[in-house]
């Protein structure tokens, strides 16, 4: 498409398609076109002429005037005869009427609306600006970038002639004028971060535009990098000394001293927002509120009442606390649901699990609510201070109501709390939060026996209750006149048809003491978890017991099949009936979770039920199998030819299967949290521990995806533990492989390679020759990282060796690849690219998608030292756009840092500079600080490179800090950057 704007075609009534309007493009070479067809504008000069009228808008211009347009103090001798010349040739070629003669002259008129798109720029750049005088940033934002996406290269790109000139000068400073306003409005959202490498790129295209200078001084500080930023204005203001003899203005200057002085009204937004949208997102995340909701007026009345106080003063915090199953989540969503009309930018929920053992983290409770607010993954920062300030920041001007269900303490919730006018939350919790500053709290008890009595009527039916009133009475008393204990009789009741209510009320009387029994506490609870237990046929309470069993903070319906052994639909139906007694919840289609306390009471259950014990070890075994074997699924999908697969524990449970390898991502992803879960408790015995390290194994891409690094890397450390605690060399070699990985991935090489050594060692012992692959693969690479090169060559020989004698074709790819890197090292460039180059055929001969991609990254890196650097660029943007597309953050970074690494050696300094920032932002909380020097190492030299010099030593001092504290060799290449201009 050549960026015209297209005008619809217009149909009369009952007759044939009119011929499609004209559209002109002047942003770019001038054009004409007629619907999809070209229309030809002739030779240079009648393209000026052209152009000349369509940027007079209508207005007539006169004969002189367009000869001057056209050729300036000099016309030729027949410029008039020309002129009517090109006029003619264009009437002909133009729809009839276009072109008009007047008064001497010539005009363009008659265009269609969106005909001309510097007209259609023009008005996207008022709507703009409009949306952003009206606060609409998001809007605004949009806007601007449609205008500026007009622009195809130079304004009237080869016209010739003065007034095309000026024209062109005209155009190219208002596209930049657009540009810094879309800029500012990126860095009033927070985008920072993604604004440097395109403000770097900027600044070395246009090194005396000062606002932009501004703009990259202000996207540096709020980065973190306030070092840098002042280093820009010591360049900016050297530049314009050298060049105009001039010093910064005013605007530049007091940016400066700002900075210095750590102003904190330059820390607004403090952290990368969200890449905002056309329409803001509006979560409505509250679970649905129970149709038969009853009593509890005066807490409504008052909690609604705290709520409406929102408006237009500081946030409303409610605090409900009260003893499991009294109803504080029931009343808290109630509340939530009648009071969304007053924060129509939405709601979000959470429960924040802080009645068991593992309460939700609030960073990555953090996350969600950012996700859900329409920040992208990429901005959303690593530590919990900076997603509690990007959260205020986009919770900002907005009104949004946040609940926190089921909070263990004031100091979880005090991060999640919006902290801003207009916004409210309301917090449940067992505890009372009196250190919970400026909390309004209620104290939620029991019901009142009225409301008891009204609650069962609504579930069982009027018609029975009315004729037995005094054994529903009794009944409620029974409950304790606790809401979840009768809801949950009720439910067994309504169930039951051939009952009465006095048979449930005898039950009640039988069992347990229940009135004593529910004034103790938690043990209230798991009496009145009894009721329902005990109304449930058997197939129900088999799955209730079982499922209860695993960790993890929800389960997938295909997960729950696995553990009860029944097929996918029998399975959905028992749990869904689950649902209907409240003893499980629904926590999304196809997922399902129980309630803390429910949990625990299952579990006492399968204790005390499930019979022989067997039958919990065979649950757990076969949903370790279902994970085992879906996990093996996923790796043989995305990586077809590995052998792997082949060399993990047999799986007795079939696991899912997927039609391509974004479908196997997907699922990984979805189930990193629960997958961990199983592997950490299967782990803790032995006859699971060798198939939950195996699961780990092939798990192994949540290591290097950034957002499950941590977690990963805690299991992977636990099962180790436990391997070593079982005396299992096996195992122990395994899990040894896993930390291996984690530790390369960190850039923790130092610890990588004793974990590699040992894990050699035992899997030696133990026979097991894959992890001896492995690791000797990781050493080799290790070893090339810390300049042992021949120690490389060793181990990666032995590696490819290891690899055949297994026939593991992928294997050898890899350690060939890594081999290529240290013939690359060592001067052999020839041997370098024929290594990577049979890697690449082998991983392309299997279909090897991703880890060919790594194959074209060492390849890339071979070119590149070769002095192929168009192929270089070429390979290396394969490999990159196959990280992108499988989430491997870590290689997508290390892929655009070795793009930049091309640039510079192709003398393309802004170029290496904006993929440098970009690396640094993908790379950021992966990687490793060894990474991160490397790269700012070469932001260094494409800064130093379009004049950003003490910009560049900042960067280089940050390296060298890095490489010394590593002690890493590179400490002295980076301090022979900067003796030069230290010298100087």
């Amino acid at each position: 498409m050549d960026g015209v704007p297209r005008v619809p075609e217009q149909r009369r009534a009952g007759s044939s398609a009119e011929p499609a309007a004209l559209s002109f493009a002047v942003l770019g070479p001038v054009r004409a076109r007629r619907g999809e067809e070209a229309v030809g504008t002739g030779s240079p000069q009648q393209r000026a002429l052209l152009a000349a009228l369509l940027l007079r808008e209508g207005r007539t211009a006169t004969a002189a005037e367009l000869i001057d347009a056209l050729w300036g103090e000099e016309p030729p001798s027949q410029a008039l005869a020309a002129l009517r010349t090109y006029a003619s040739r264009l009437r002909k070629v133009l729809d009839p009427g276009v072109l008009v003669s007047e008064s001497g002259g010539y005009a363009v008129r008659g265009l269609g609306e969106g005909a001309l798109d510097l007209a259609v720029a023009q008005e996207l750049a008022a709507e703009a600006e409009k949306a952003r005088g009206a606060g609409d940033l998001g809007r605004a934002r949009a806007v601007l970038g449609r205008a500026l996406a007009l622009w195809e290269g130079e304004a009237l790109a080869g016209v010739p002639g003065p007034y095309a000139d000026a024209q062109r000068v005209r155009l190219e400073e208002w596209r930049l004028q657009l540009l810094e306003s879309r800029l500012d409005m990126d860095l009033e959202q927070g985008c920072h971060a993604e604004a440097v490498s395109e403000l770097t790129a900027l600044t070395a295209a246009h090194p005396l535009r000062e606002r932009l200078r501004e703009l990259l001084m202000l996207a540096l500080y709020r980065s973190g990098r306030q070092a840098e930023a002042l280093a820009v204005y010591t360049d900016t203001r050297q530049l314009l000394a050298d060049e105009l003899g001039v010093d910064p203005r005013s605007g530049l200057r007091e940016l400066q001293q700002r900075i210095l002085r750590a102003d904190p009204g330059l820390a607004e937004p403090p952290s990368p927002a969200a890449e905002p949208a056309v329409a803001p997102v509006r979560p409505a995340q509250l679970p649905a509120t129970v149709p038969d909701f009853t009593g509890r007026s005066a807490f409504v009345a008052e909690l609604g009442e705290v709520l409406a106080s929102a408006e237009g003063r500081v946030m409303a915090v409610s605090a409900v606390a009260g003893i499991g199953g009294v109803g504080k989540t029931t009343l808290a969503v109630h509340v939530a649901h009648q009071a969304r009309a007053a924060f129509p930018d939405g709601q979000l929920y959470v429960d924040l699990q802080g009645a068991g053992a593992a309460s939700a983290e609030p960073e990555t409770v953090l996350g969600s609510f950012l996700r859900a607010l329409g920040t992208t993954d990429s901005a959303i920062p690593d530590s919990l201070e900076e997603r509690a300030a990007l959260y205020r920041s986009v919770l900002d001007g907005r009104r949004v109501l946040v609940l926190l269900d089921n909070a263990r303490d004031a100091a979880q919730v005090r991060p999640l709390l919006p902290g801003t006018e207009g916004c409210a939350a309301l917090v449940t919790s067992r505890v009372r939060m009196v250190d919970l500053a400026g909390a309004h709290l209620v104290d939620l008890d029991v019901m009142s026996p009225d409301e008891a009595l009204s609650l069962f009527t609504k579930i069982v039916g009027e018609e029975r209750v009315a004729s037995e009133r005094e054994a529903a009475l009794d009944v409620v008393a029974a409950c304790g006149f606790l809401p979840l204990a009768i809801r949950i009789a009720a439910s067994r009741l309504a169930a039951r048809r051939t009952w009465t209510v006095s048979v449930l009320a005898a039950k009640l009387a039988d069992e347990r003491r229940r009135l004593d029994e529910l004034q103790a506490g938690d043990l209230a609870v798991k009496a009145t978890f009894e009721l329902g237990y005990g109304a449930l046929e058997p197939p129900q309470a088999r799955a209730f017991r079982l499922l209860g069993l695993a960790d993890g903070p929800d389960i997938s319906l295909a997960a729950a099949a696995a553990v009860l052994d029944l097929p996918p639909e029998e399975t959905e139906d028992l749990l869904e009936s689950l649902v209907d007694t409240s003893l499980l919840e629904s926590a999304a289609p196809g997922r399902y979770r129980y309630h803390d306390l429910v949990r625990l009471y299952a579990r006492a259950c399968a204790e005390r039920d499930e019979w022989p014990p067997s039958e919990r070890l065979a649950a757990m075994s076969r949903l370790l199998d279902f994970y085992l074997a879906t996990a093996a699924g996923v790796y043989a999908t995305e990586r077809p030819g590995d052998r792997l697969v082949d060399h993990l524990e047999p799986a007795s449970y079939p696991g899912l299967g997927f039609k391509d390898r974004h479908e196997a991502q997907d699922w990984l992803y979805a189930e990193a949290v629960c997958l961990l879960a199983c592997v950490a408790q299967s782990a803790g015995r032995p006859e699971t521990l060798a198939r939950a390290i195996d699961l780990l194994w092939a798990a192994h891409d949540l290591s290097e995806s950034g957002a499950n690094s941590k977690g990963y890397e805690a299991t992977a450390e636990a099962v180790l533990e436990s391997a070593r605690l079982h005396g299992d060399p096996r195992a122990e070699a395994r899990a040894l492989t896993t930390l291996v990985n984690v530790h390369h991935v960190s850039g923790r090489f130092e610890q990588a390679g004793q974990e590699a050594e040992r894990a050699t060692l035992l899997a030696r012992q133990a026979g097991d020759l894959l992890p001896v692959c492995w690791a000797s693969n990781a050493l080799g690479i290790i070893a090339l990282y810390q300049s042992r090169h021949q120690d490389g060559e060793e181990h990666l020989s032995q590696a490819i060796e290891h690899f055949r004698t297994l026939g593991d074709r992928p294997g050898e790819a890899s350690a060939l690849c890594n081999l290529s890197r240290i013939h690359l090292a060592t001067g052999r460039t020839g041997s370098a690219v024929a290594l990577a180059r049979e890697g690449i055929e082998i991983y392309d001969a299997m279909g090897n998608t991703m880890r060919g991609a790594n194959a074209r990254y060492a390849l890339g890196l071979a070119l590149t030292q070769s002095g192929e650097l168009d192929s270089a660029t070429a390979r290396l943007h394969e490999a990159l756009e196959v990280f992108r597309d499988s989430r491997q953050r870590l290689w997508e970074g290390m892929s655009l840092f070795r793009l930049a690494e091309v640039d510079l050696a192709a003398r393309r300094p802004a170029q290496a500079a904006a993929s440098a920032e970009m690396a640094l932002t993908v790379l950021r909380g992966i990687g490793g600080e060894w990474r991160r020097g490397n790269v700012l190492t070469v932001l260094g030299r494409a800064l130093a490179g379009i004049g950003q010099t003490g910009r560049a030593q900042v960067c280089w001092r940050e390296a060298m800090g890095i490489y010394d504290e590593l002690g890493s060799p590179e400490a002295g290449e980076v301090r022979a950057l900067l003796t030069p201009v230290q010298a100087a």
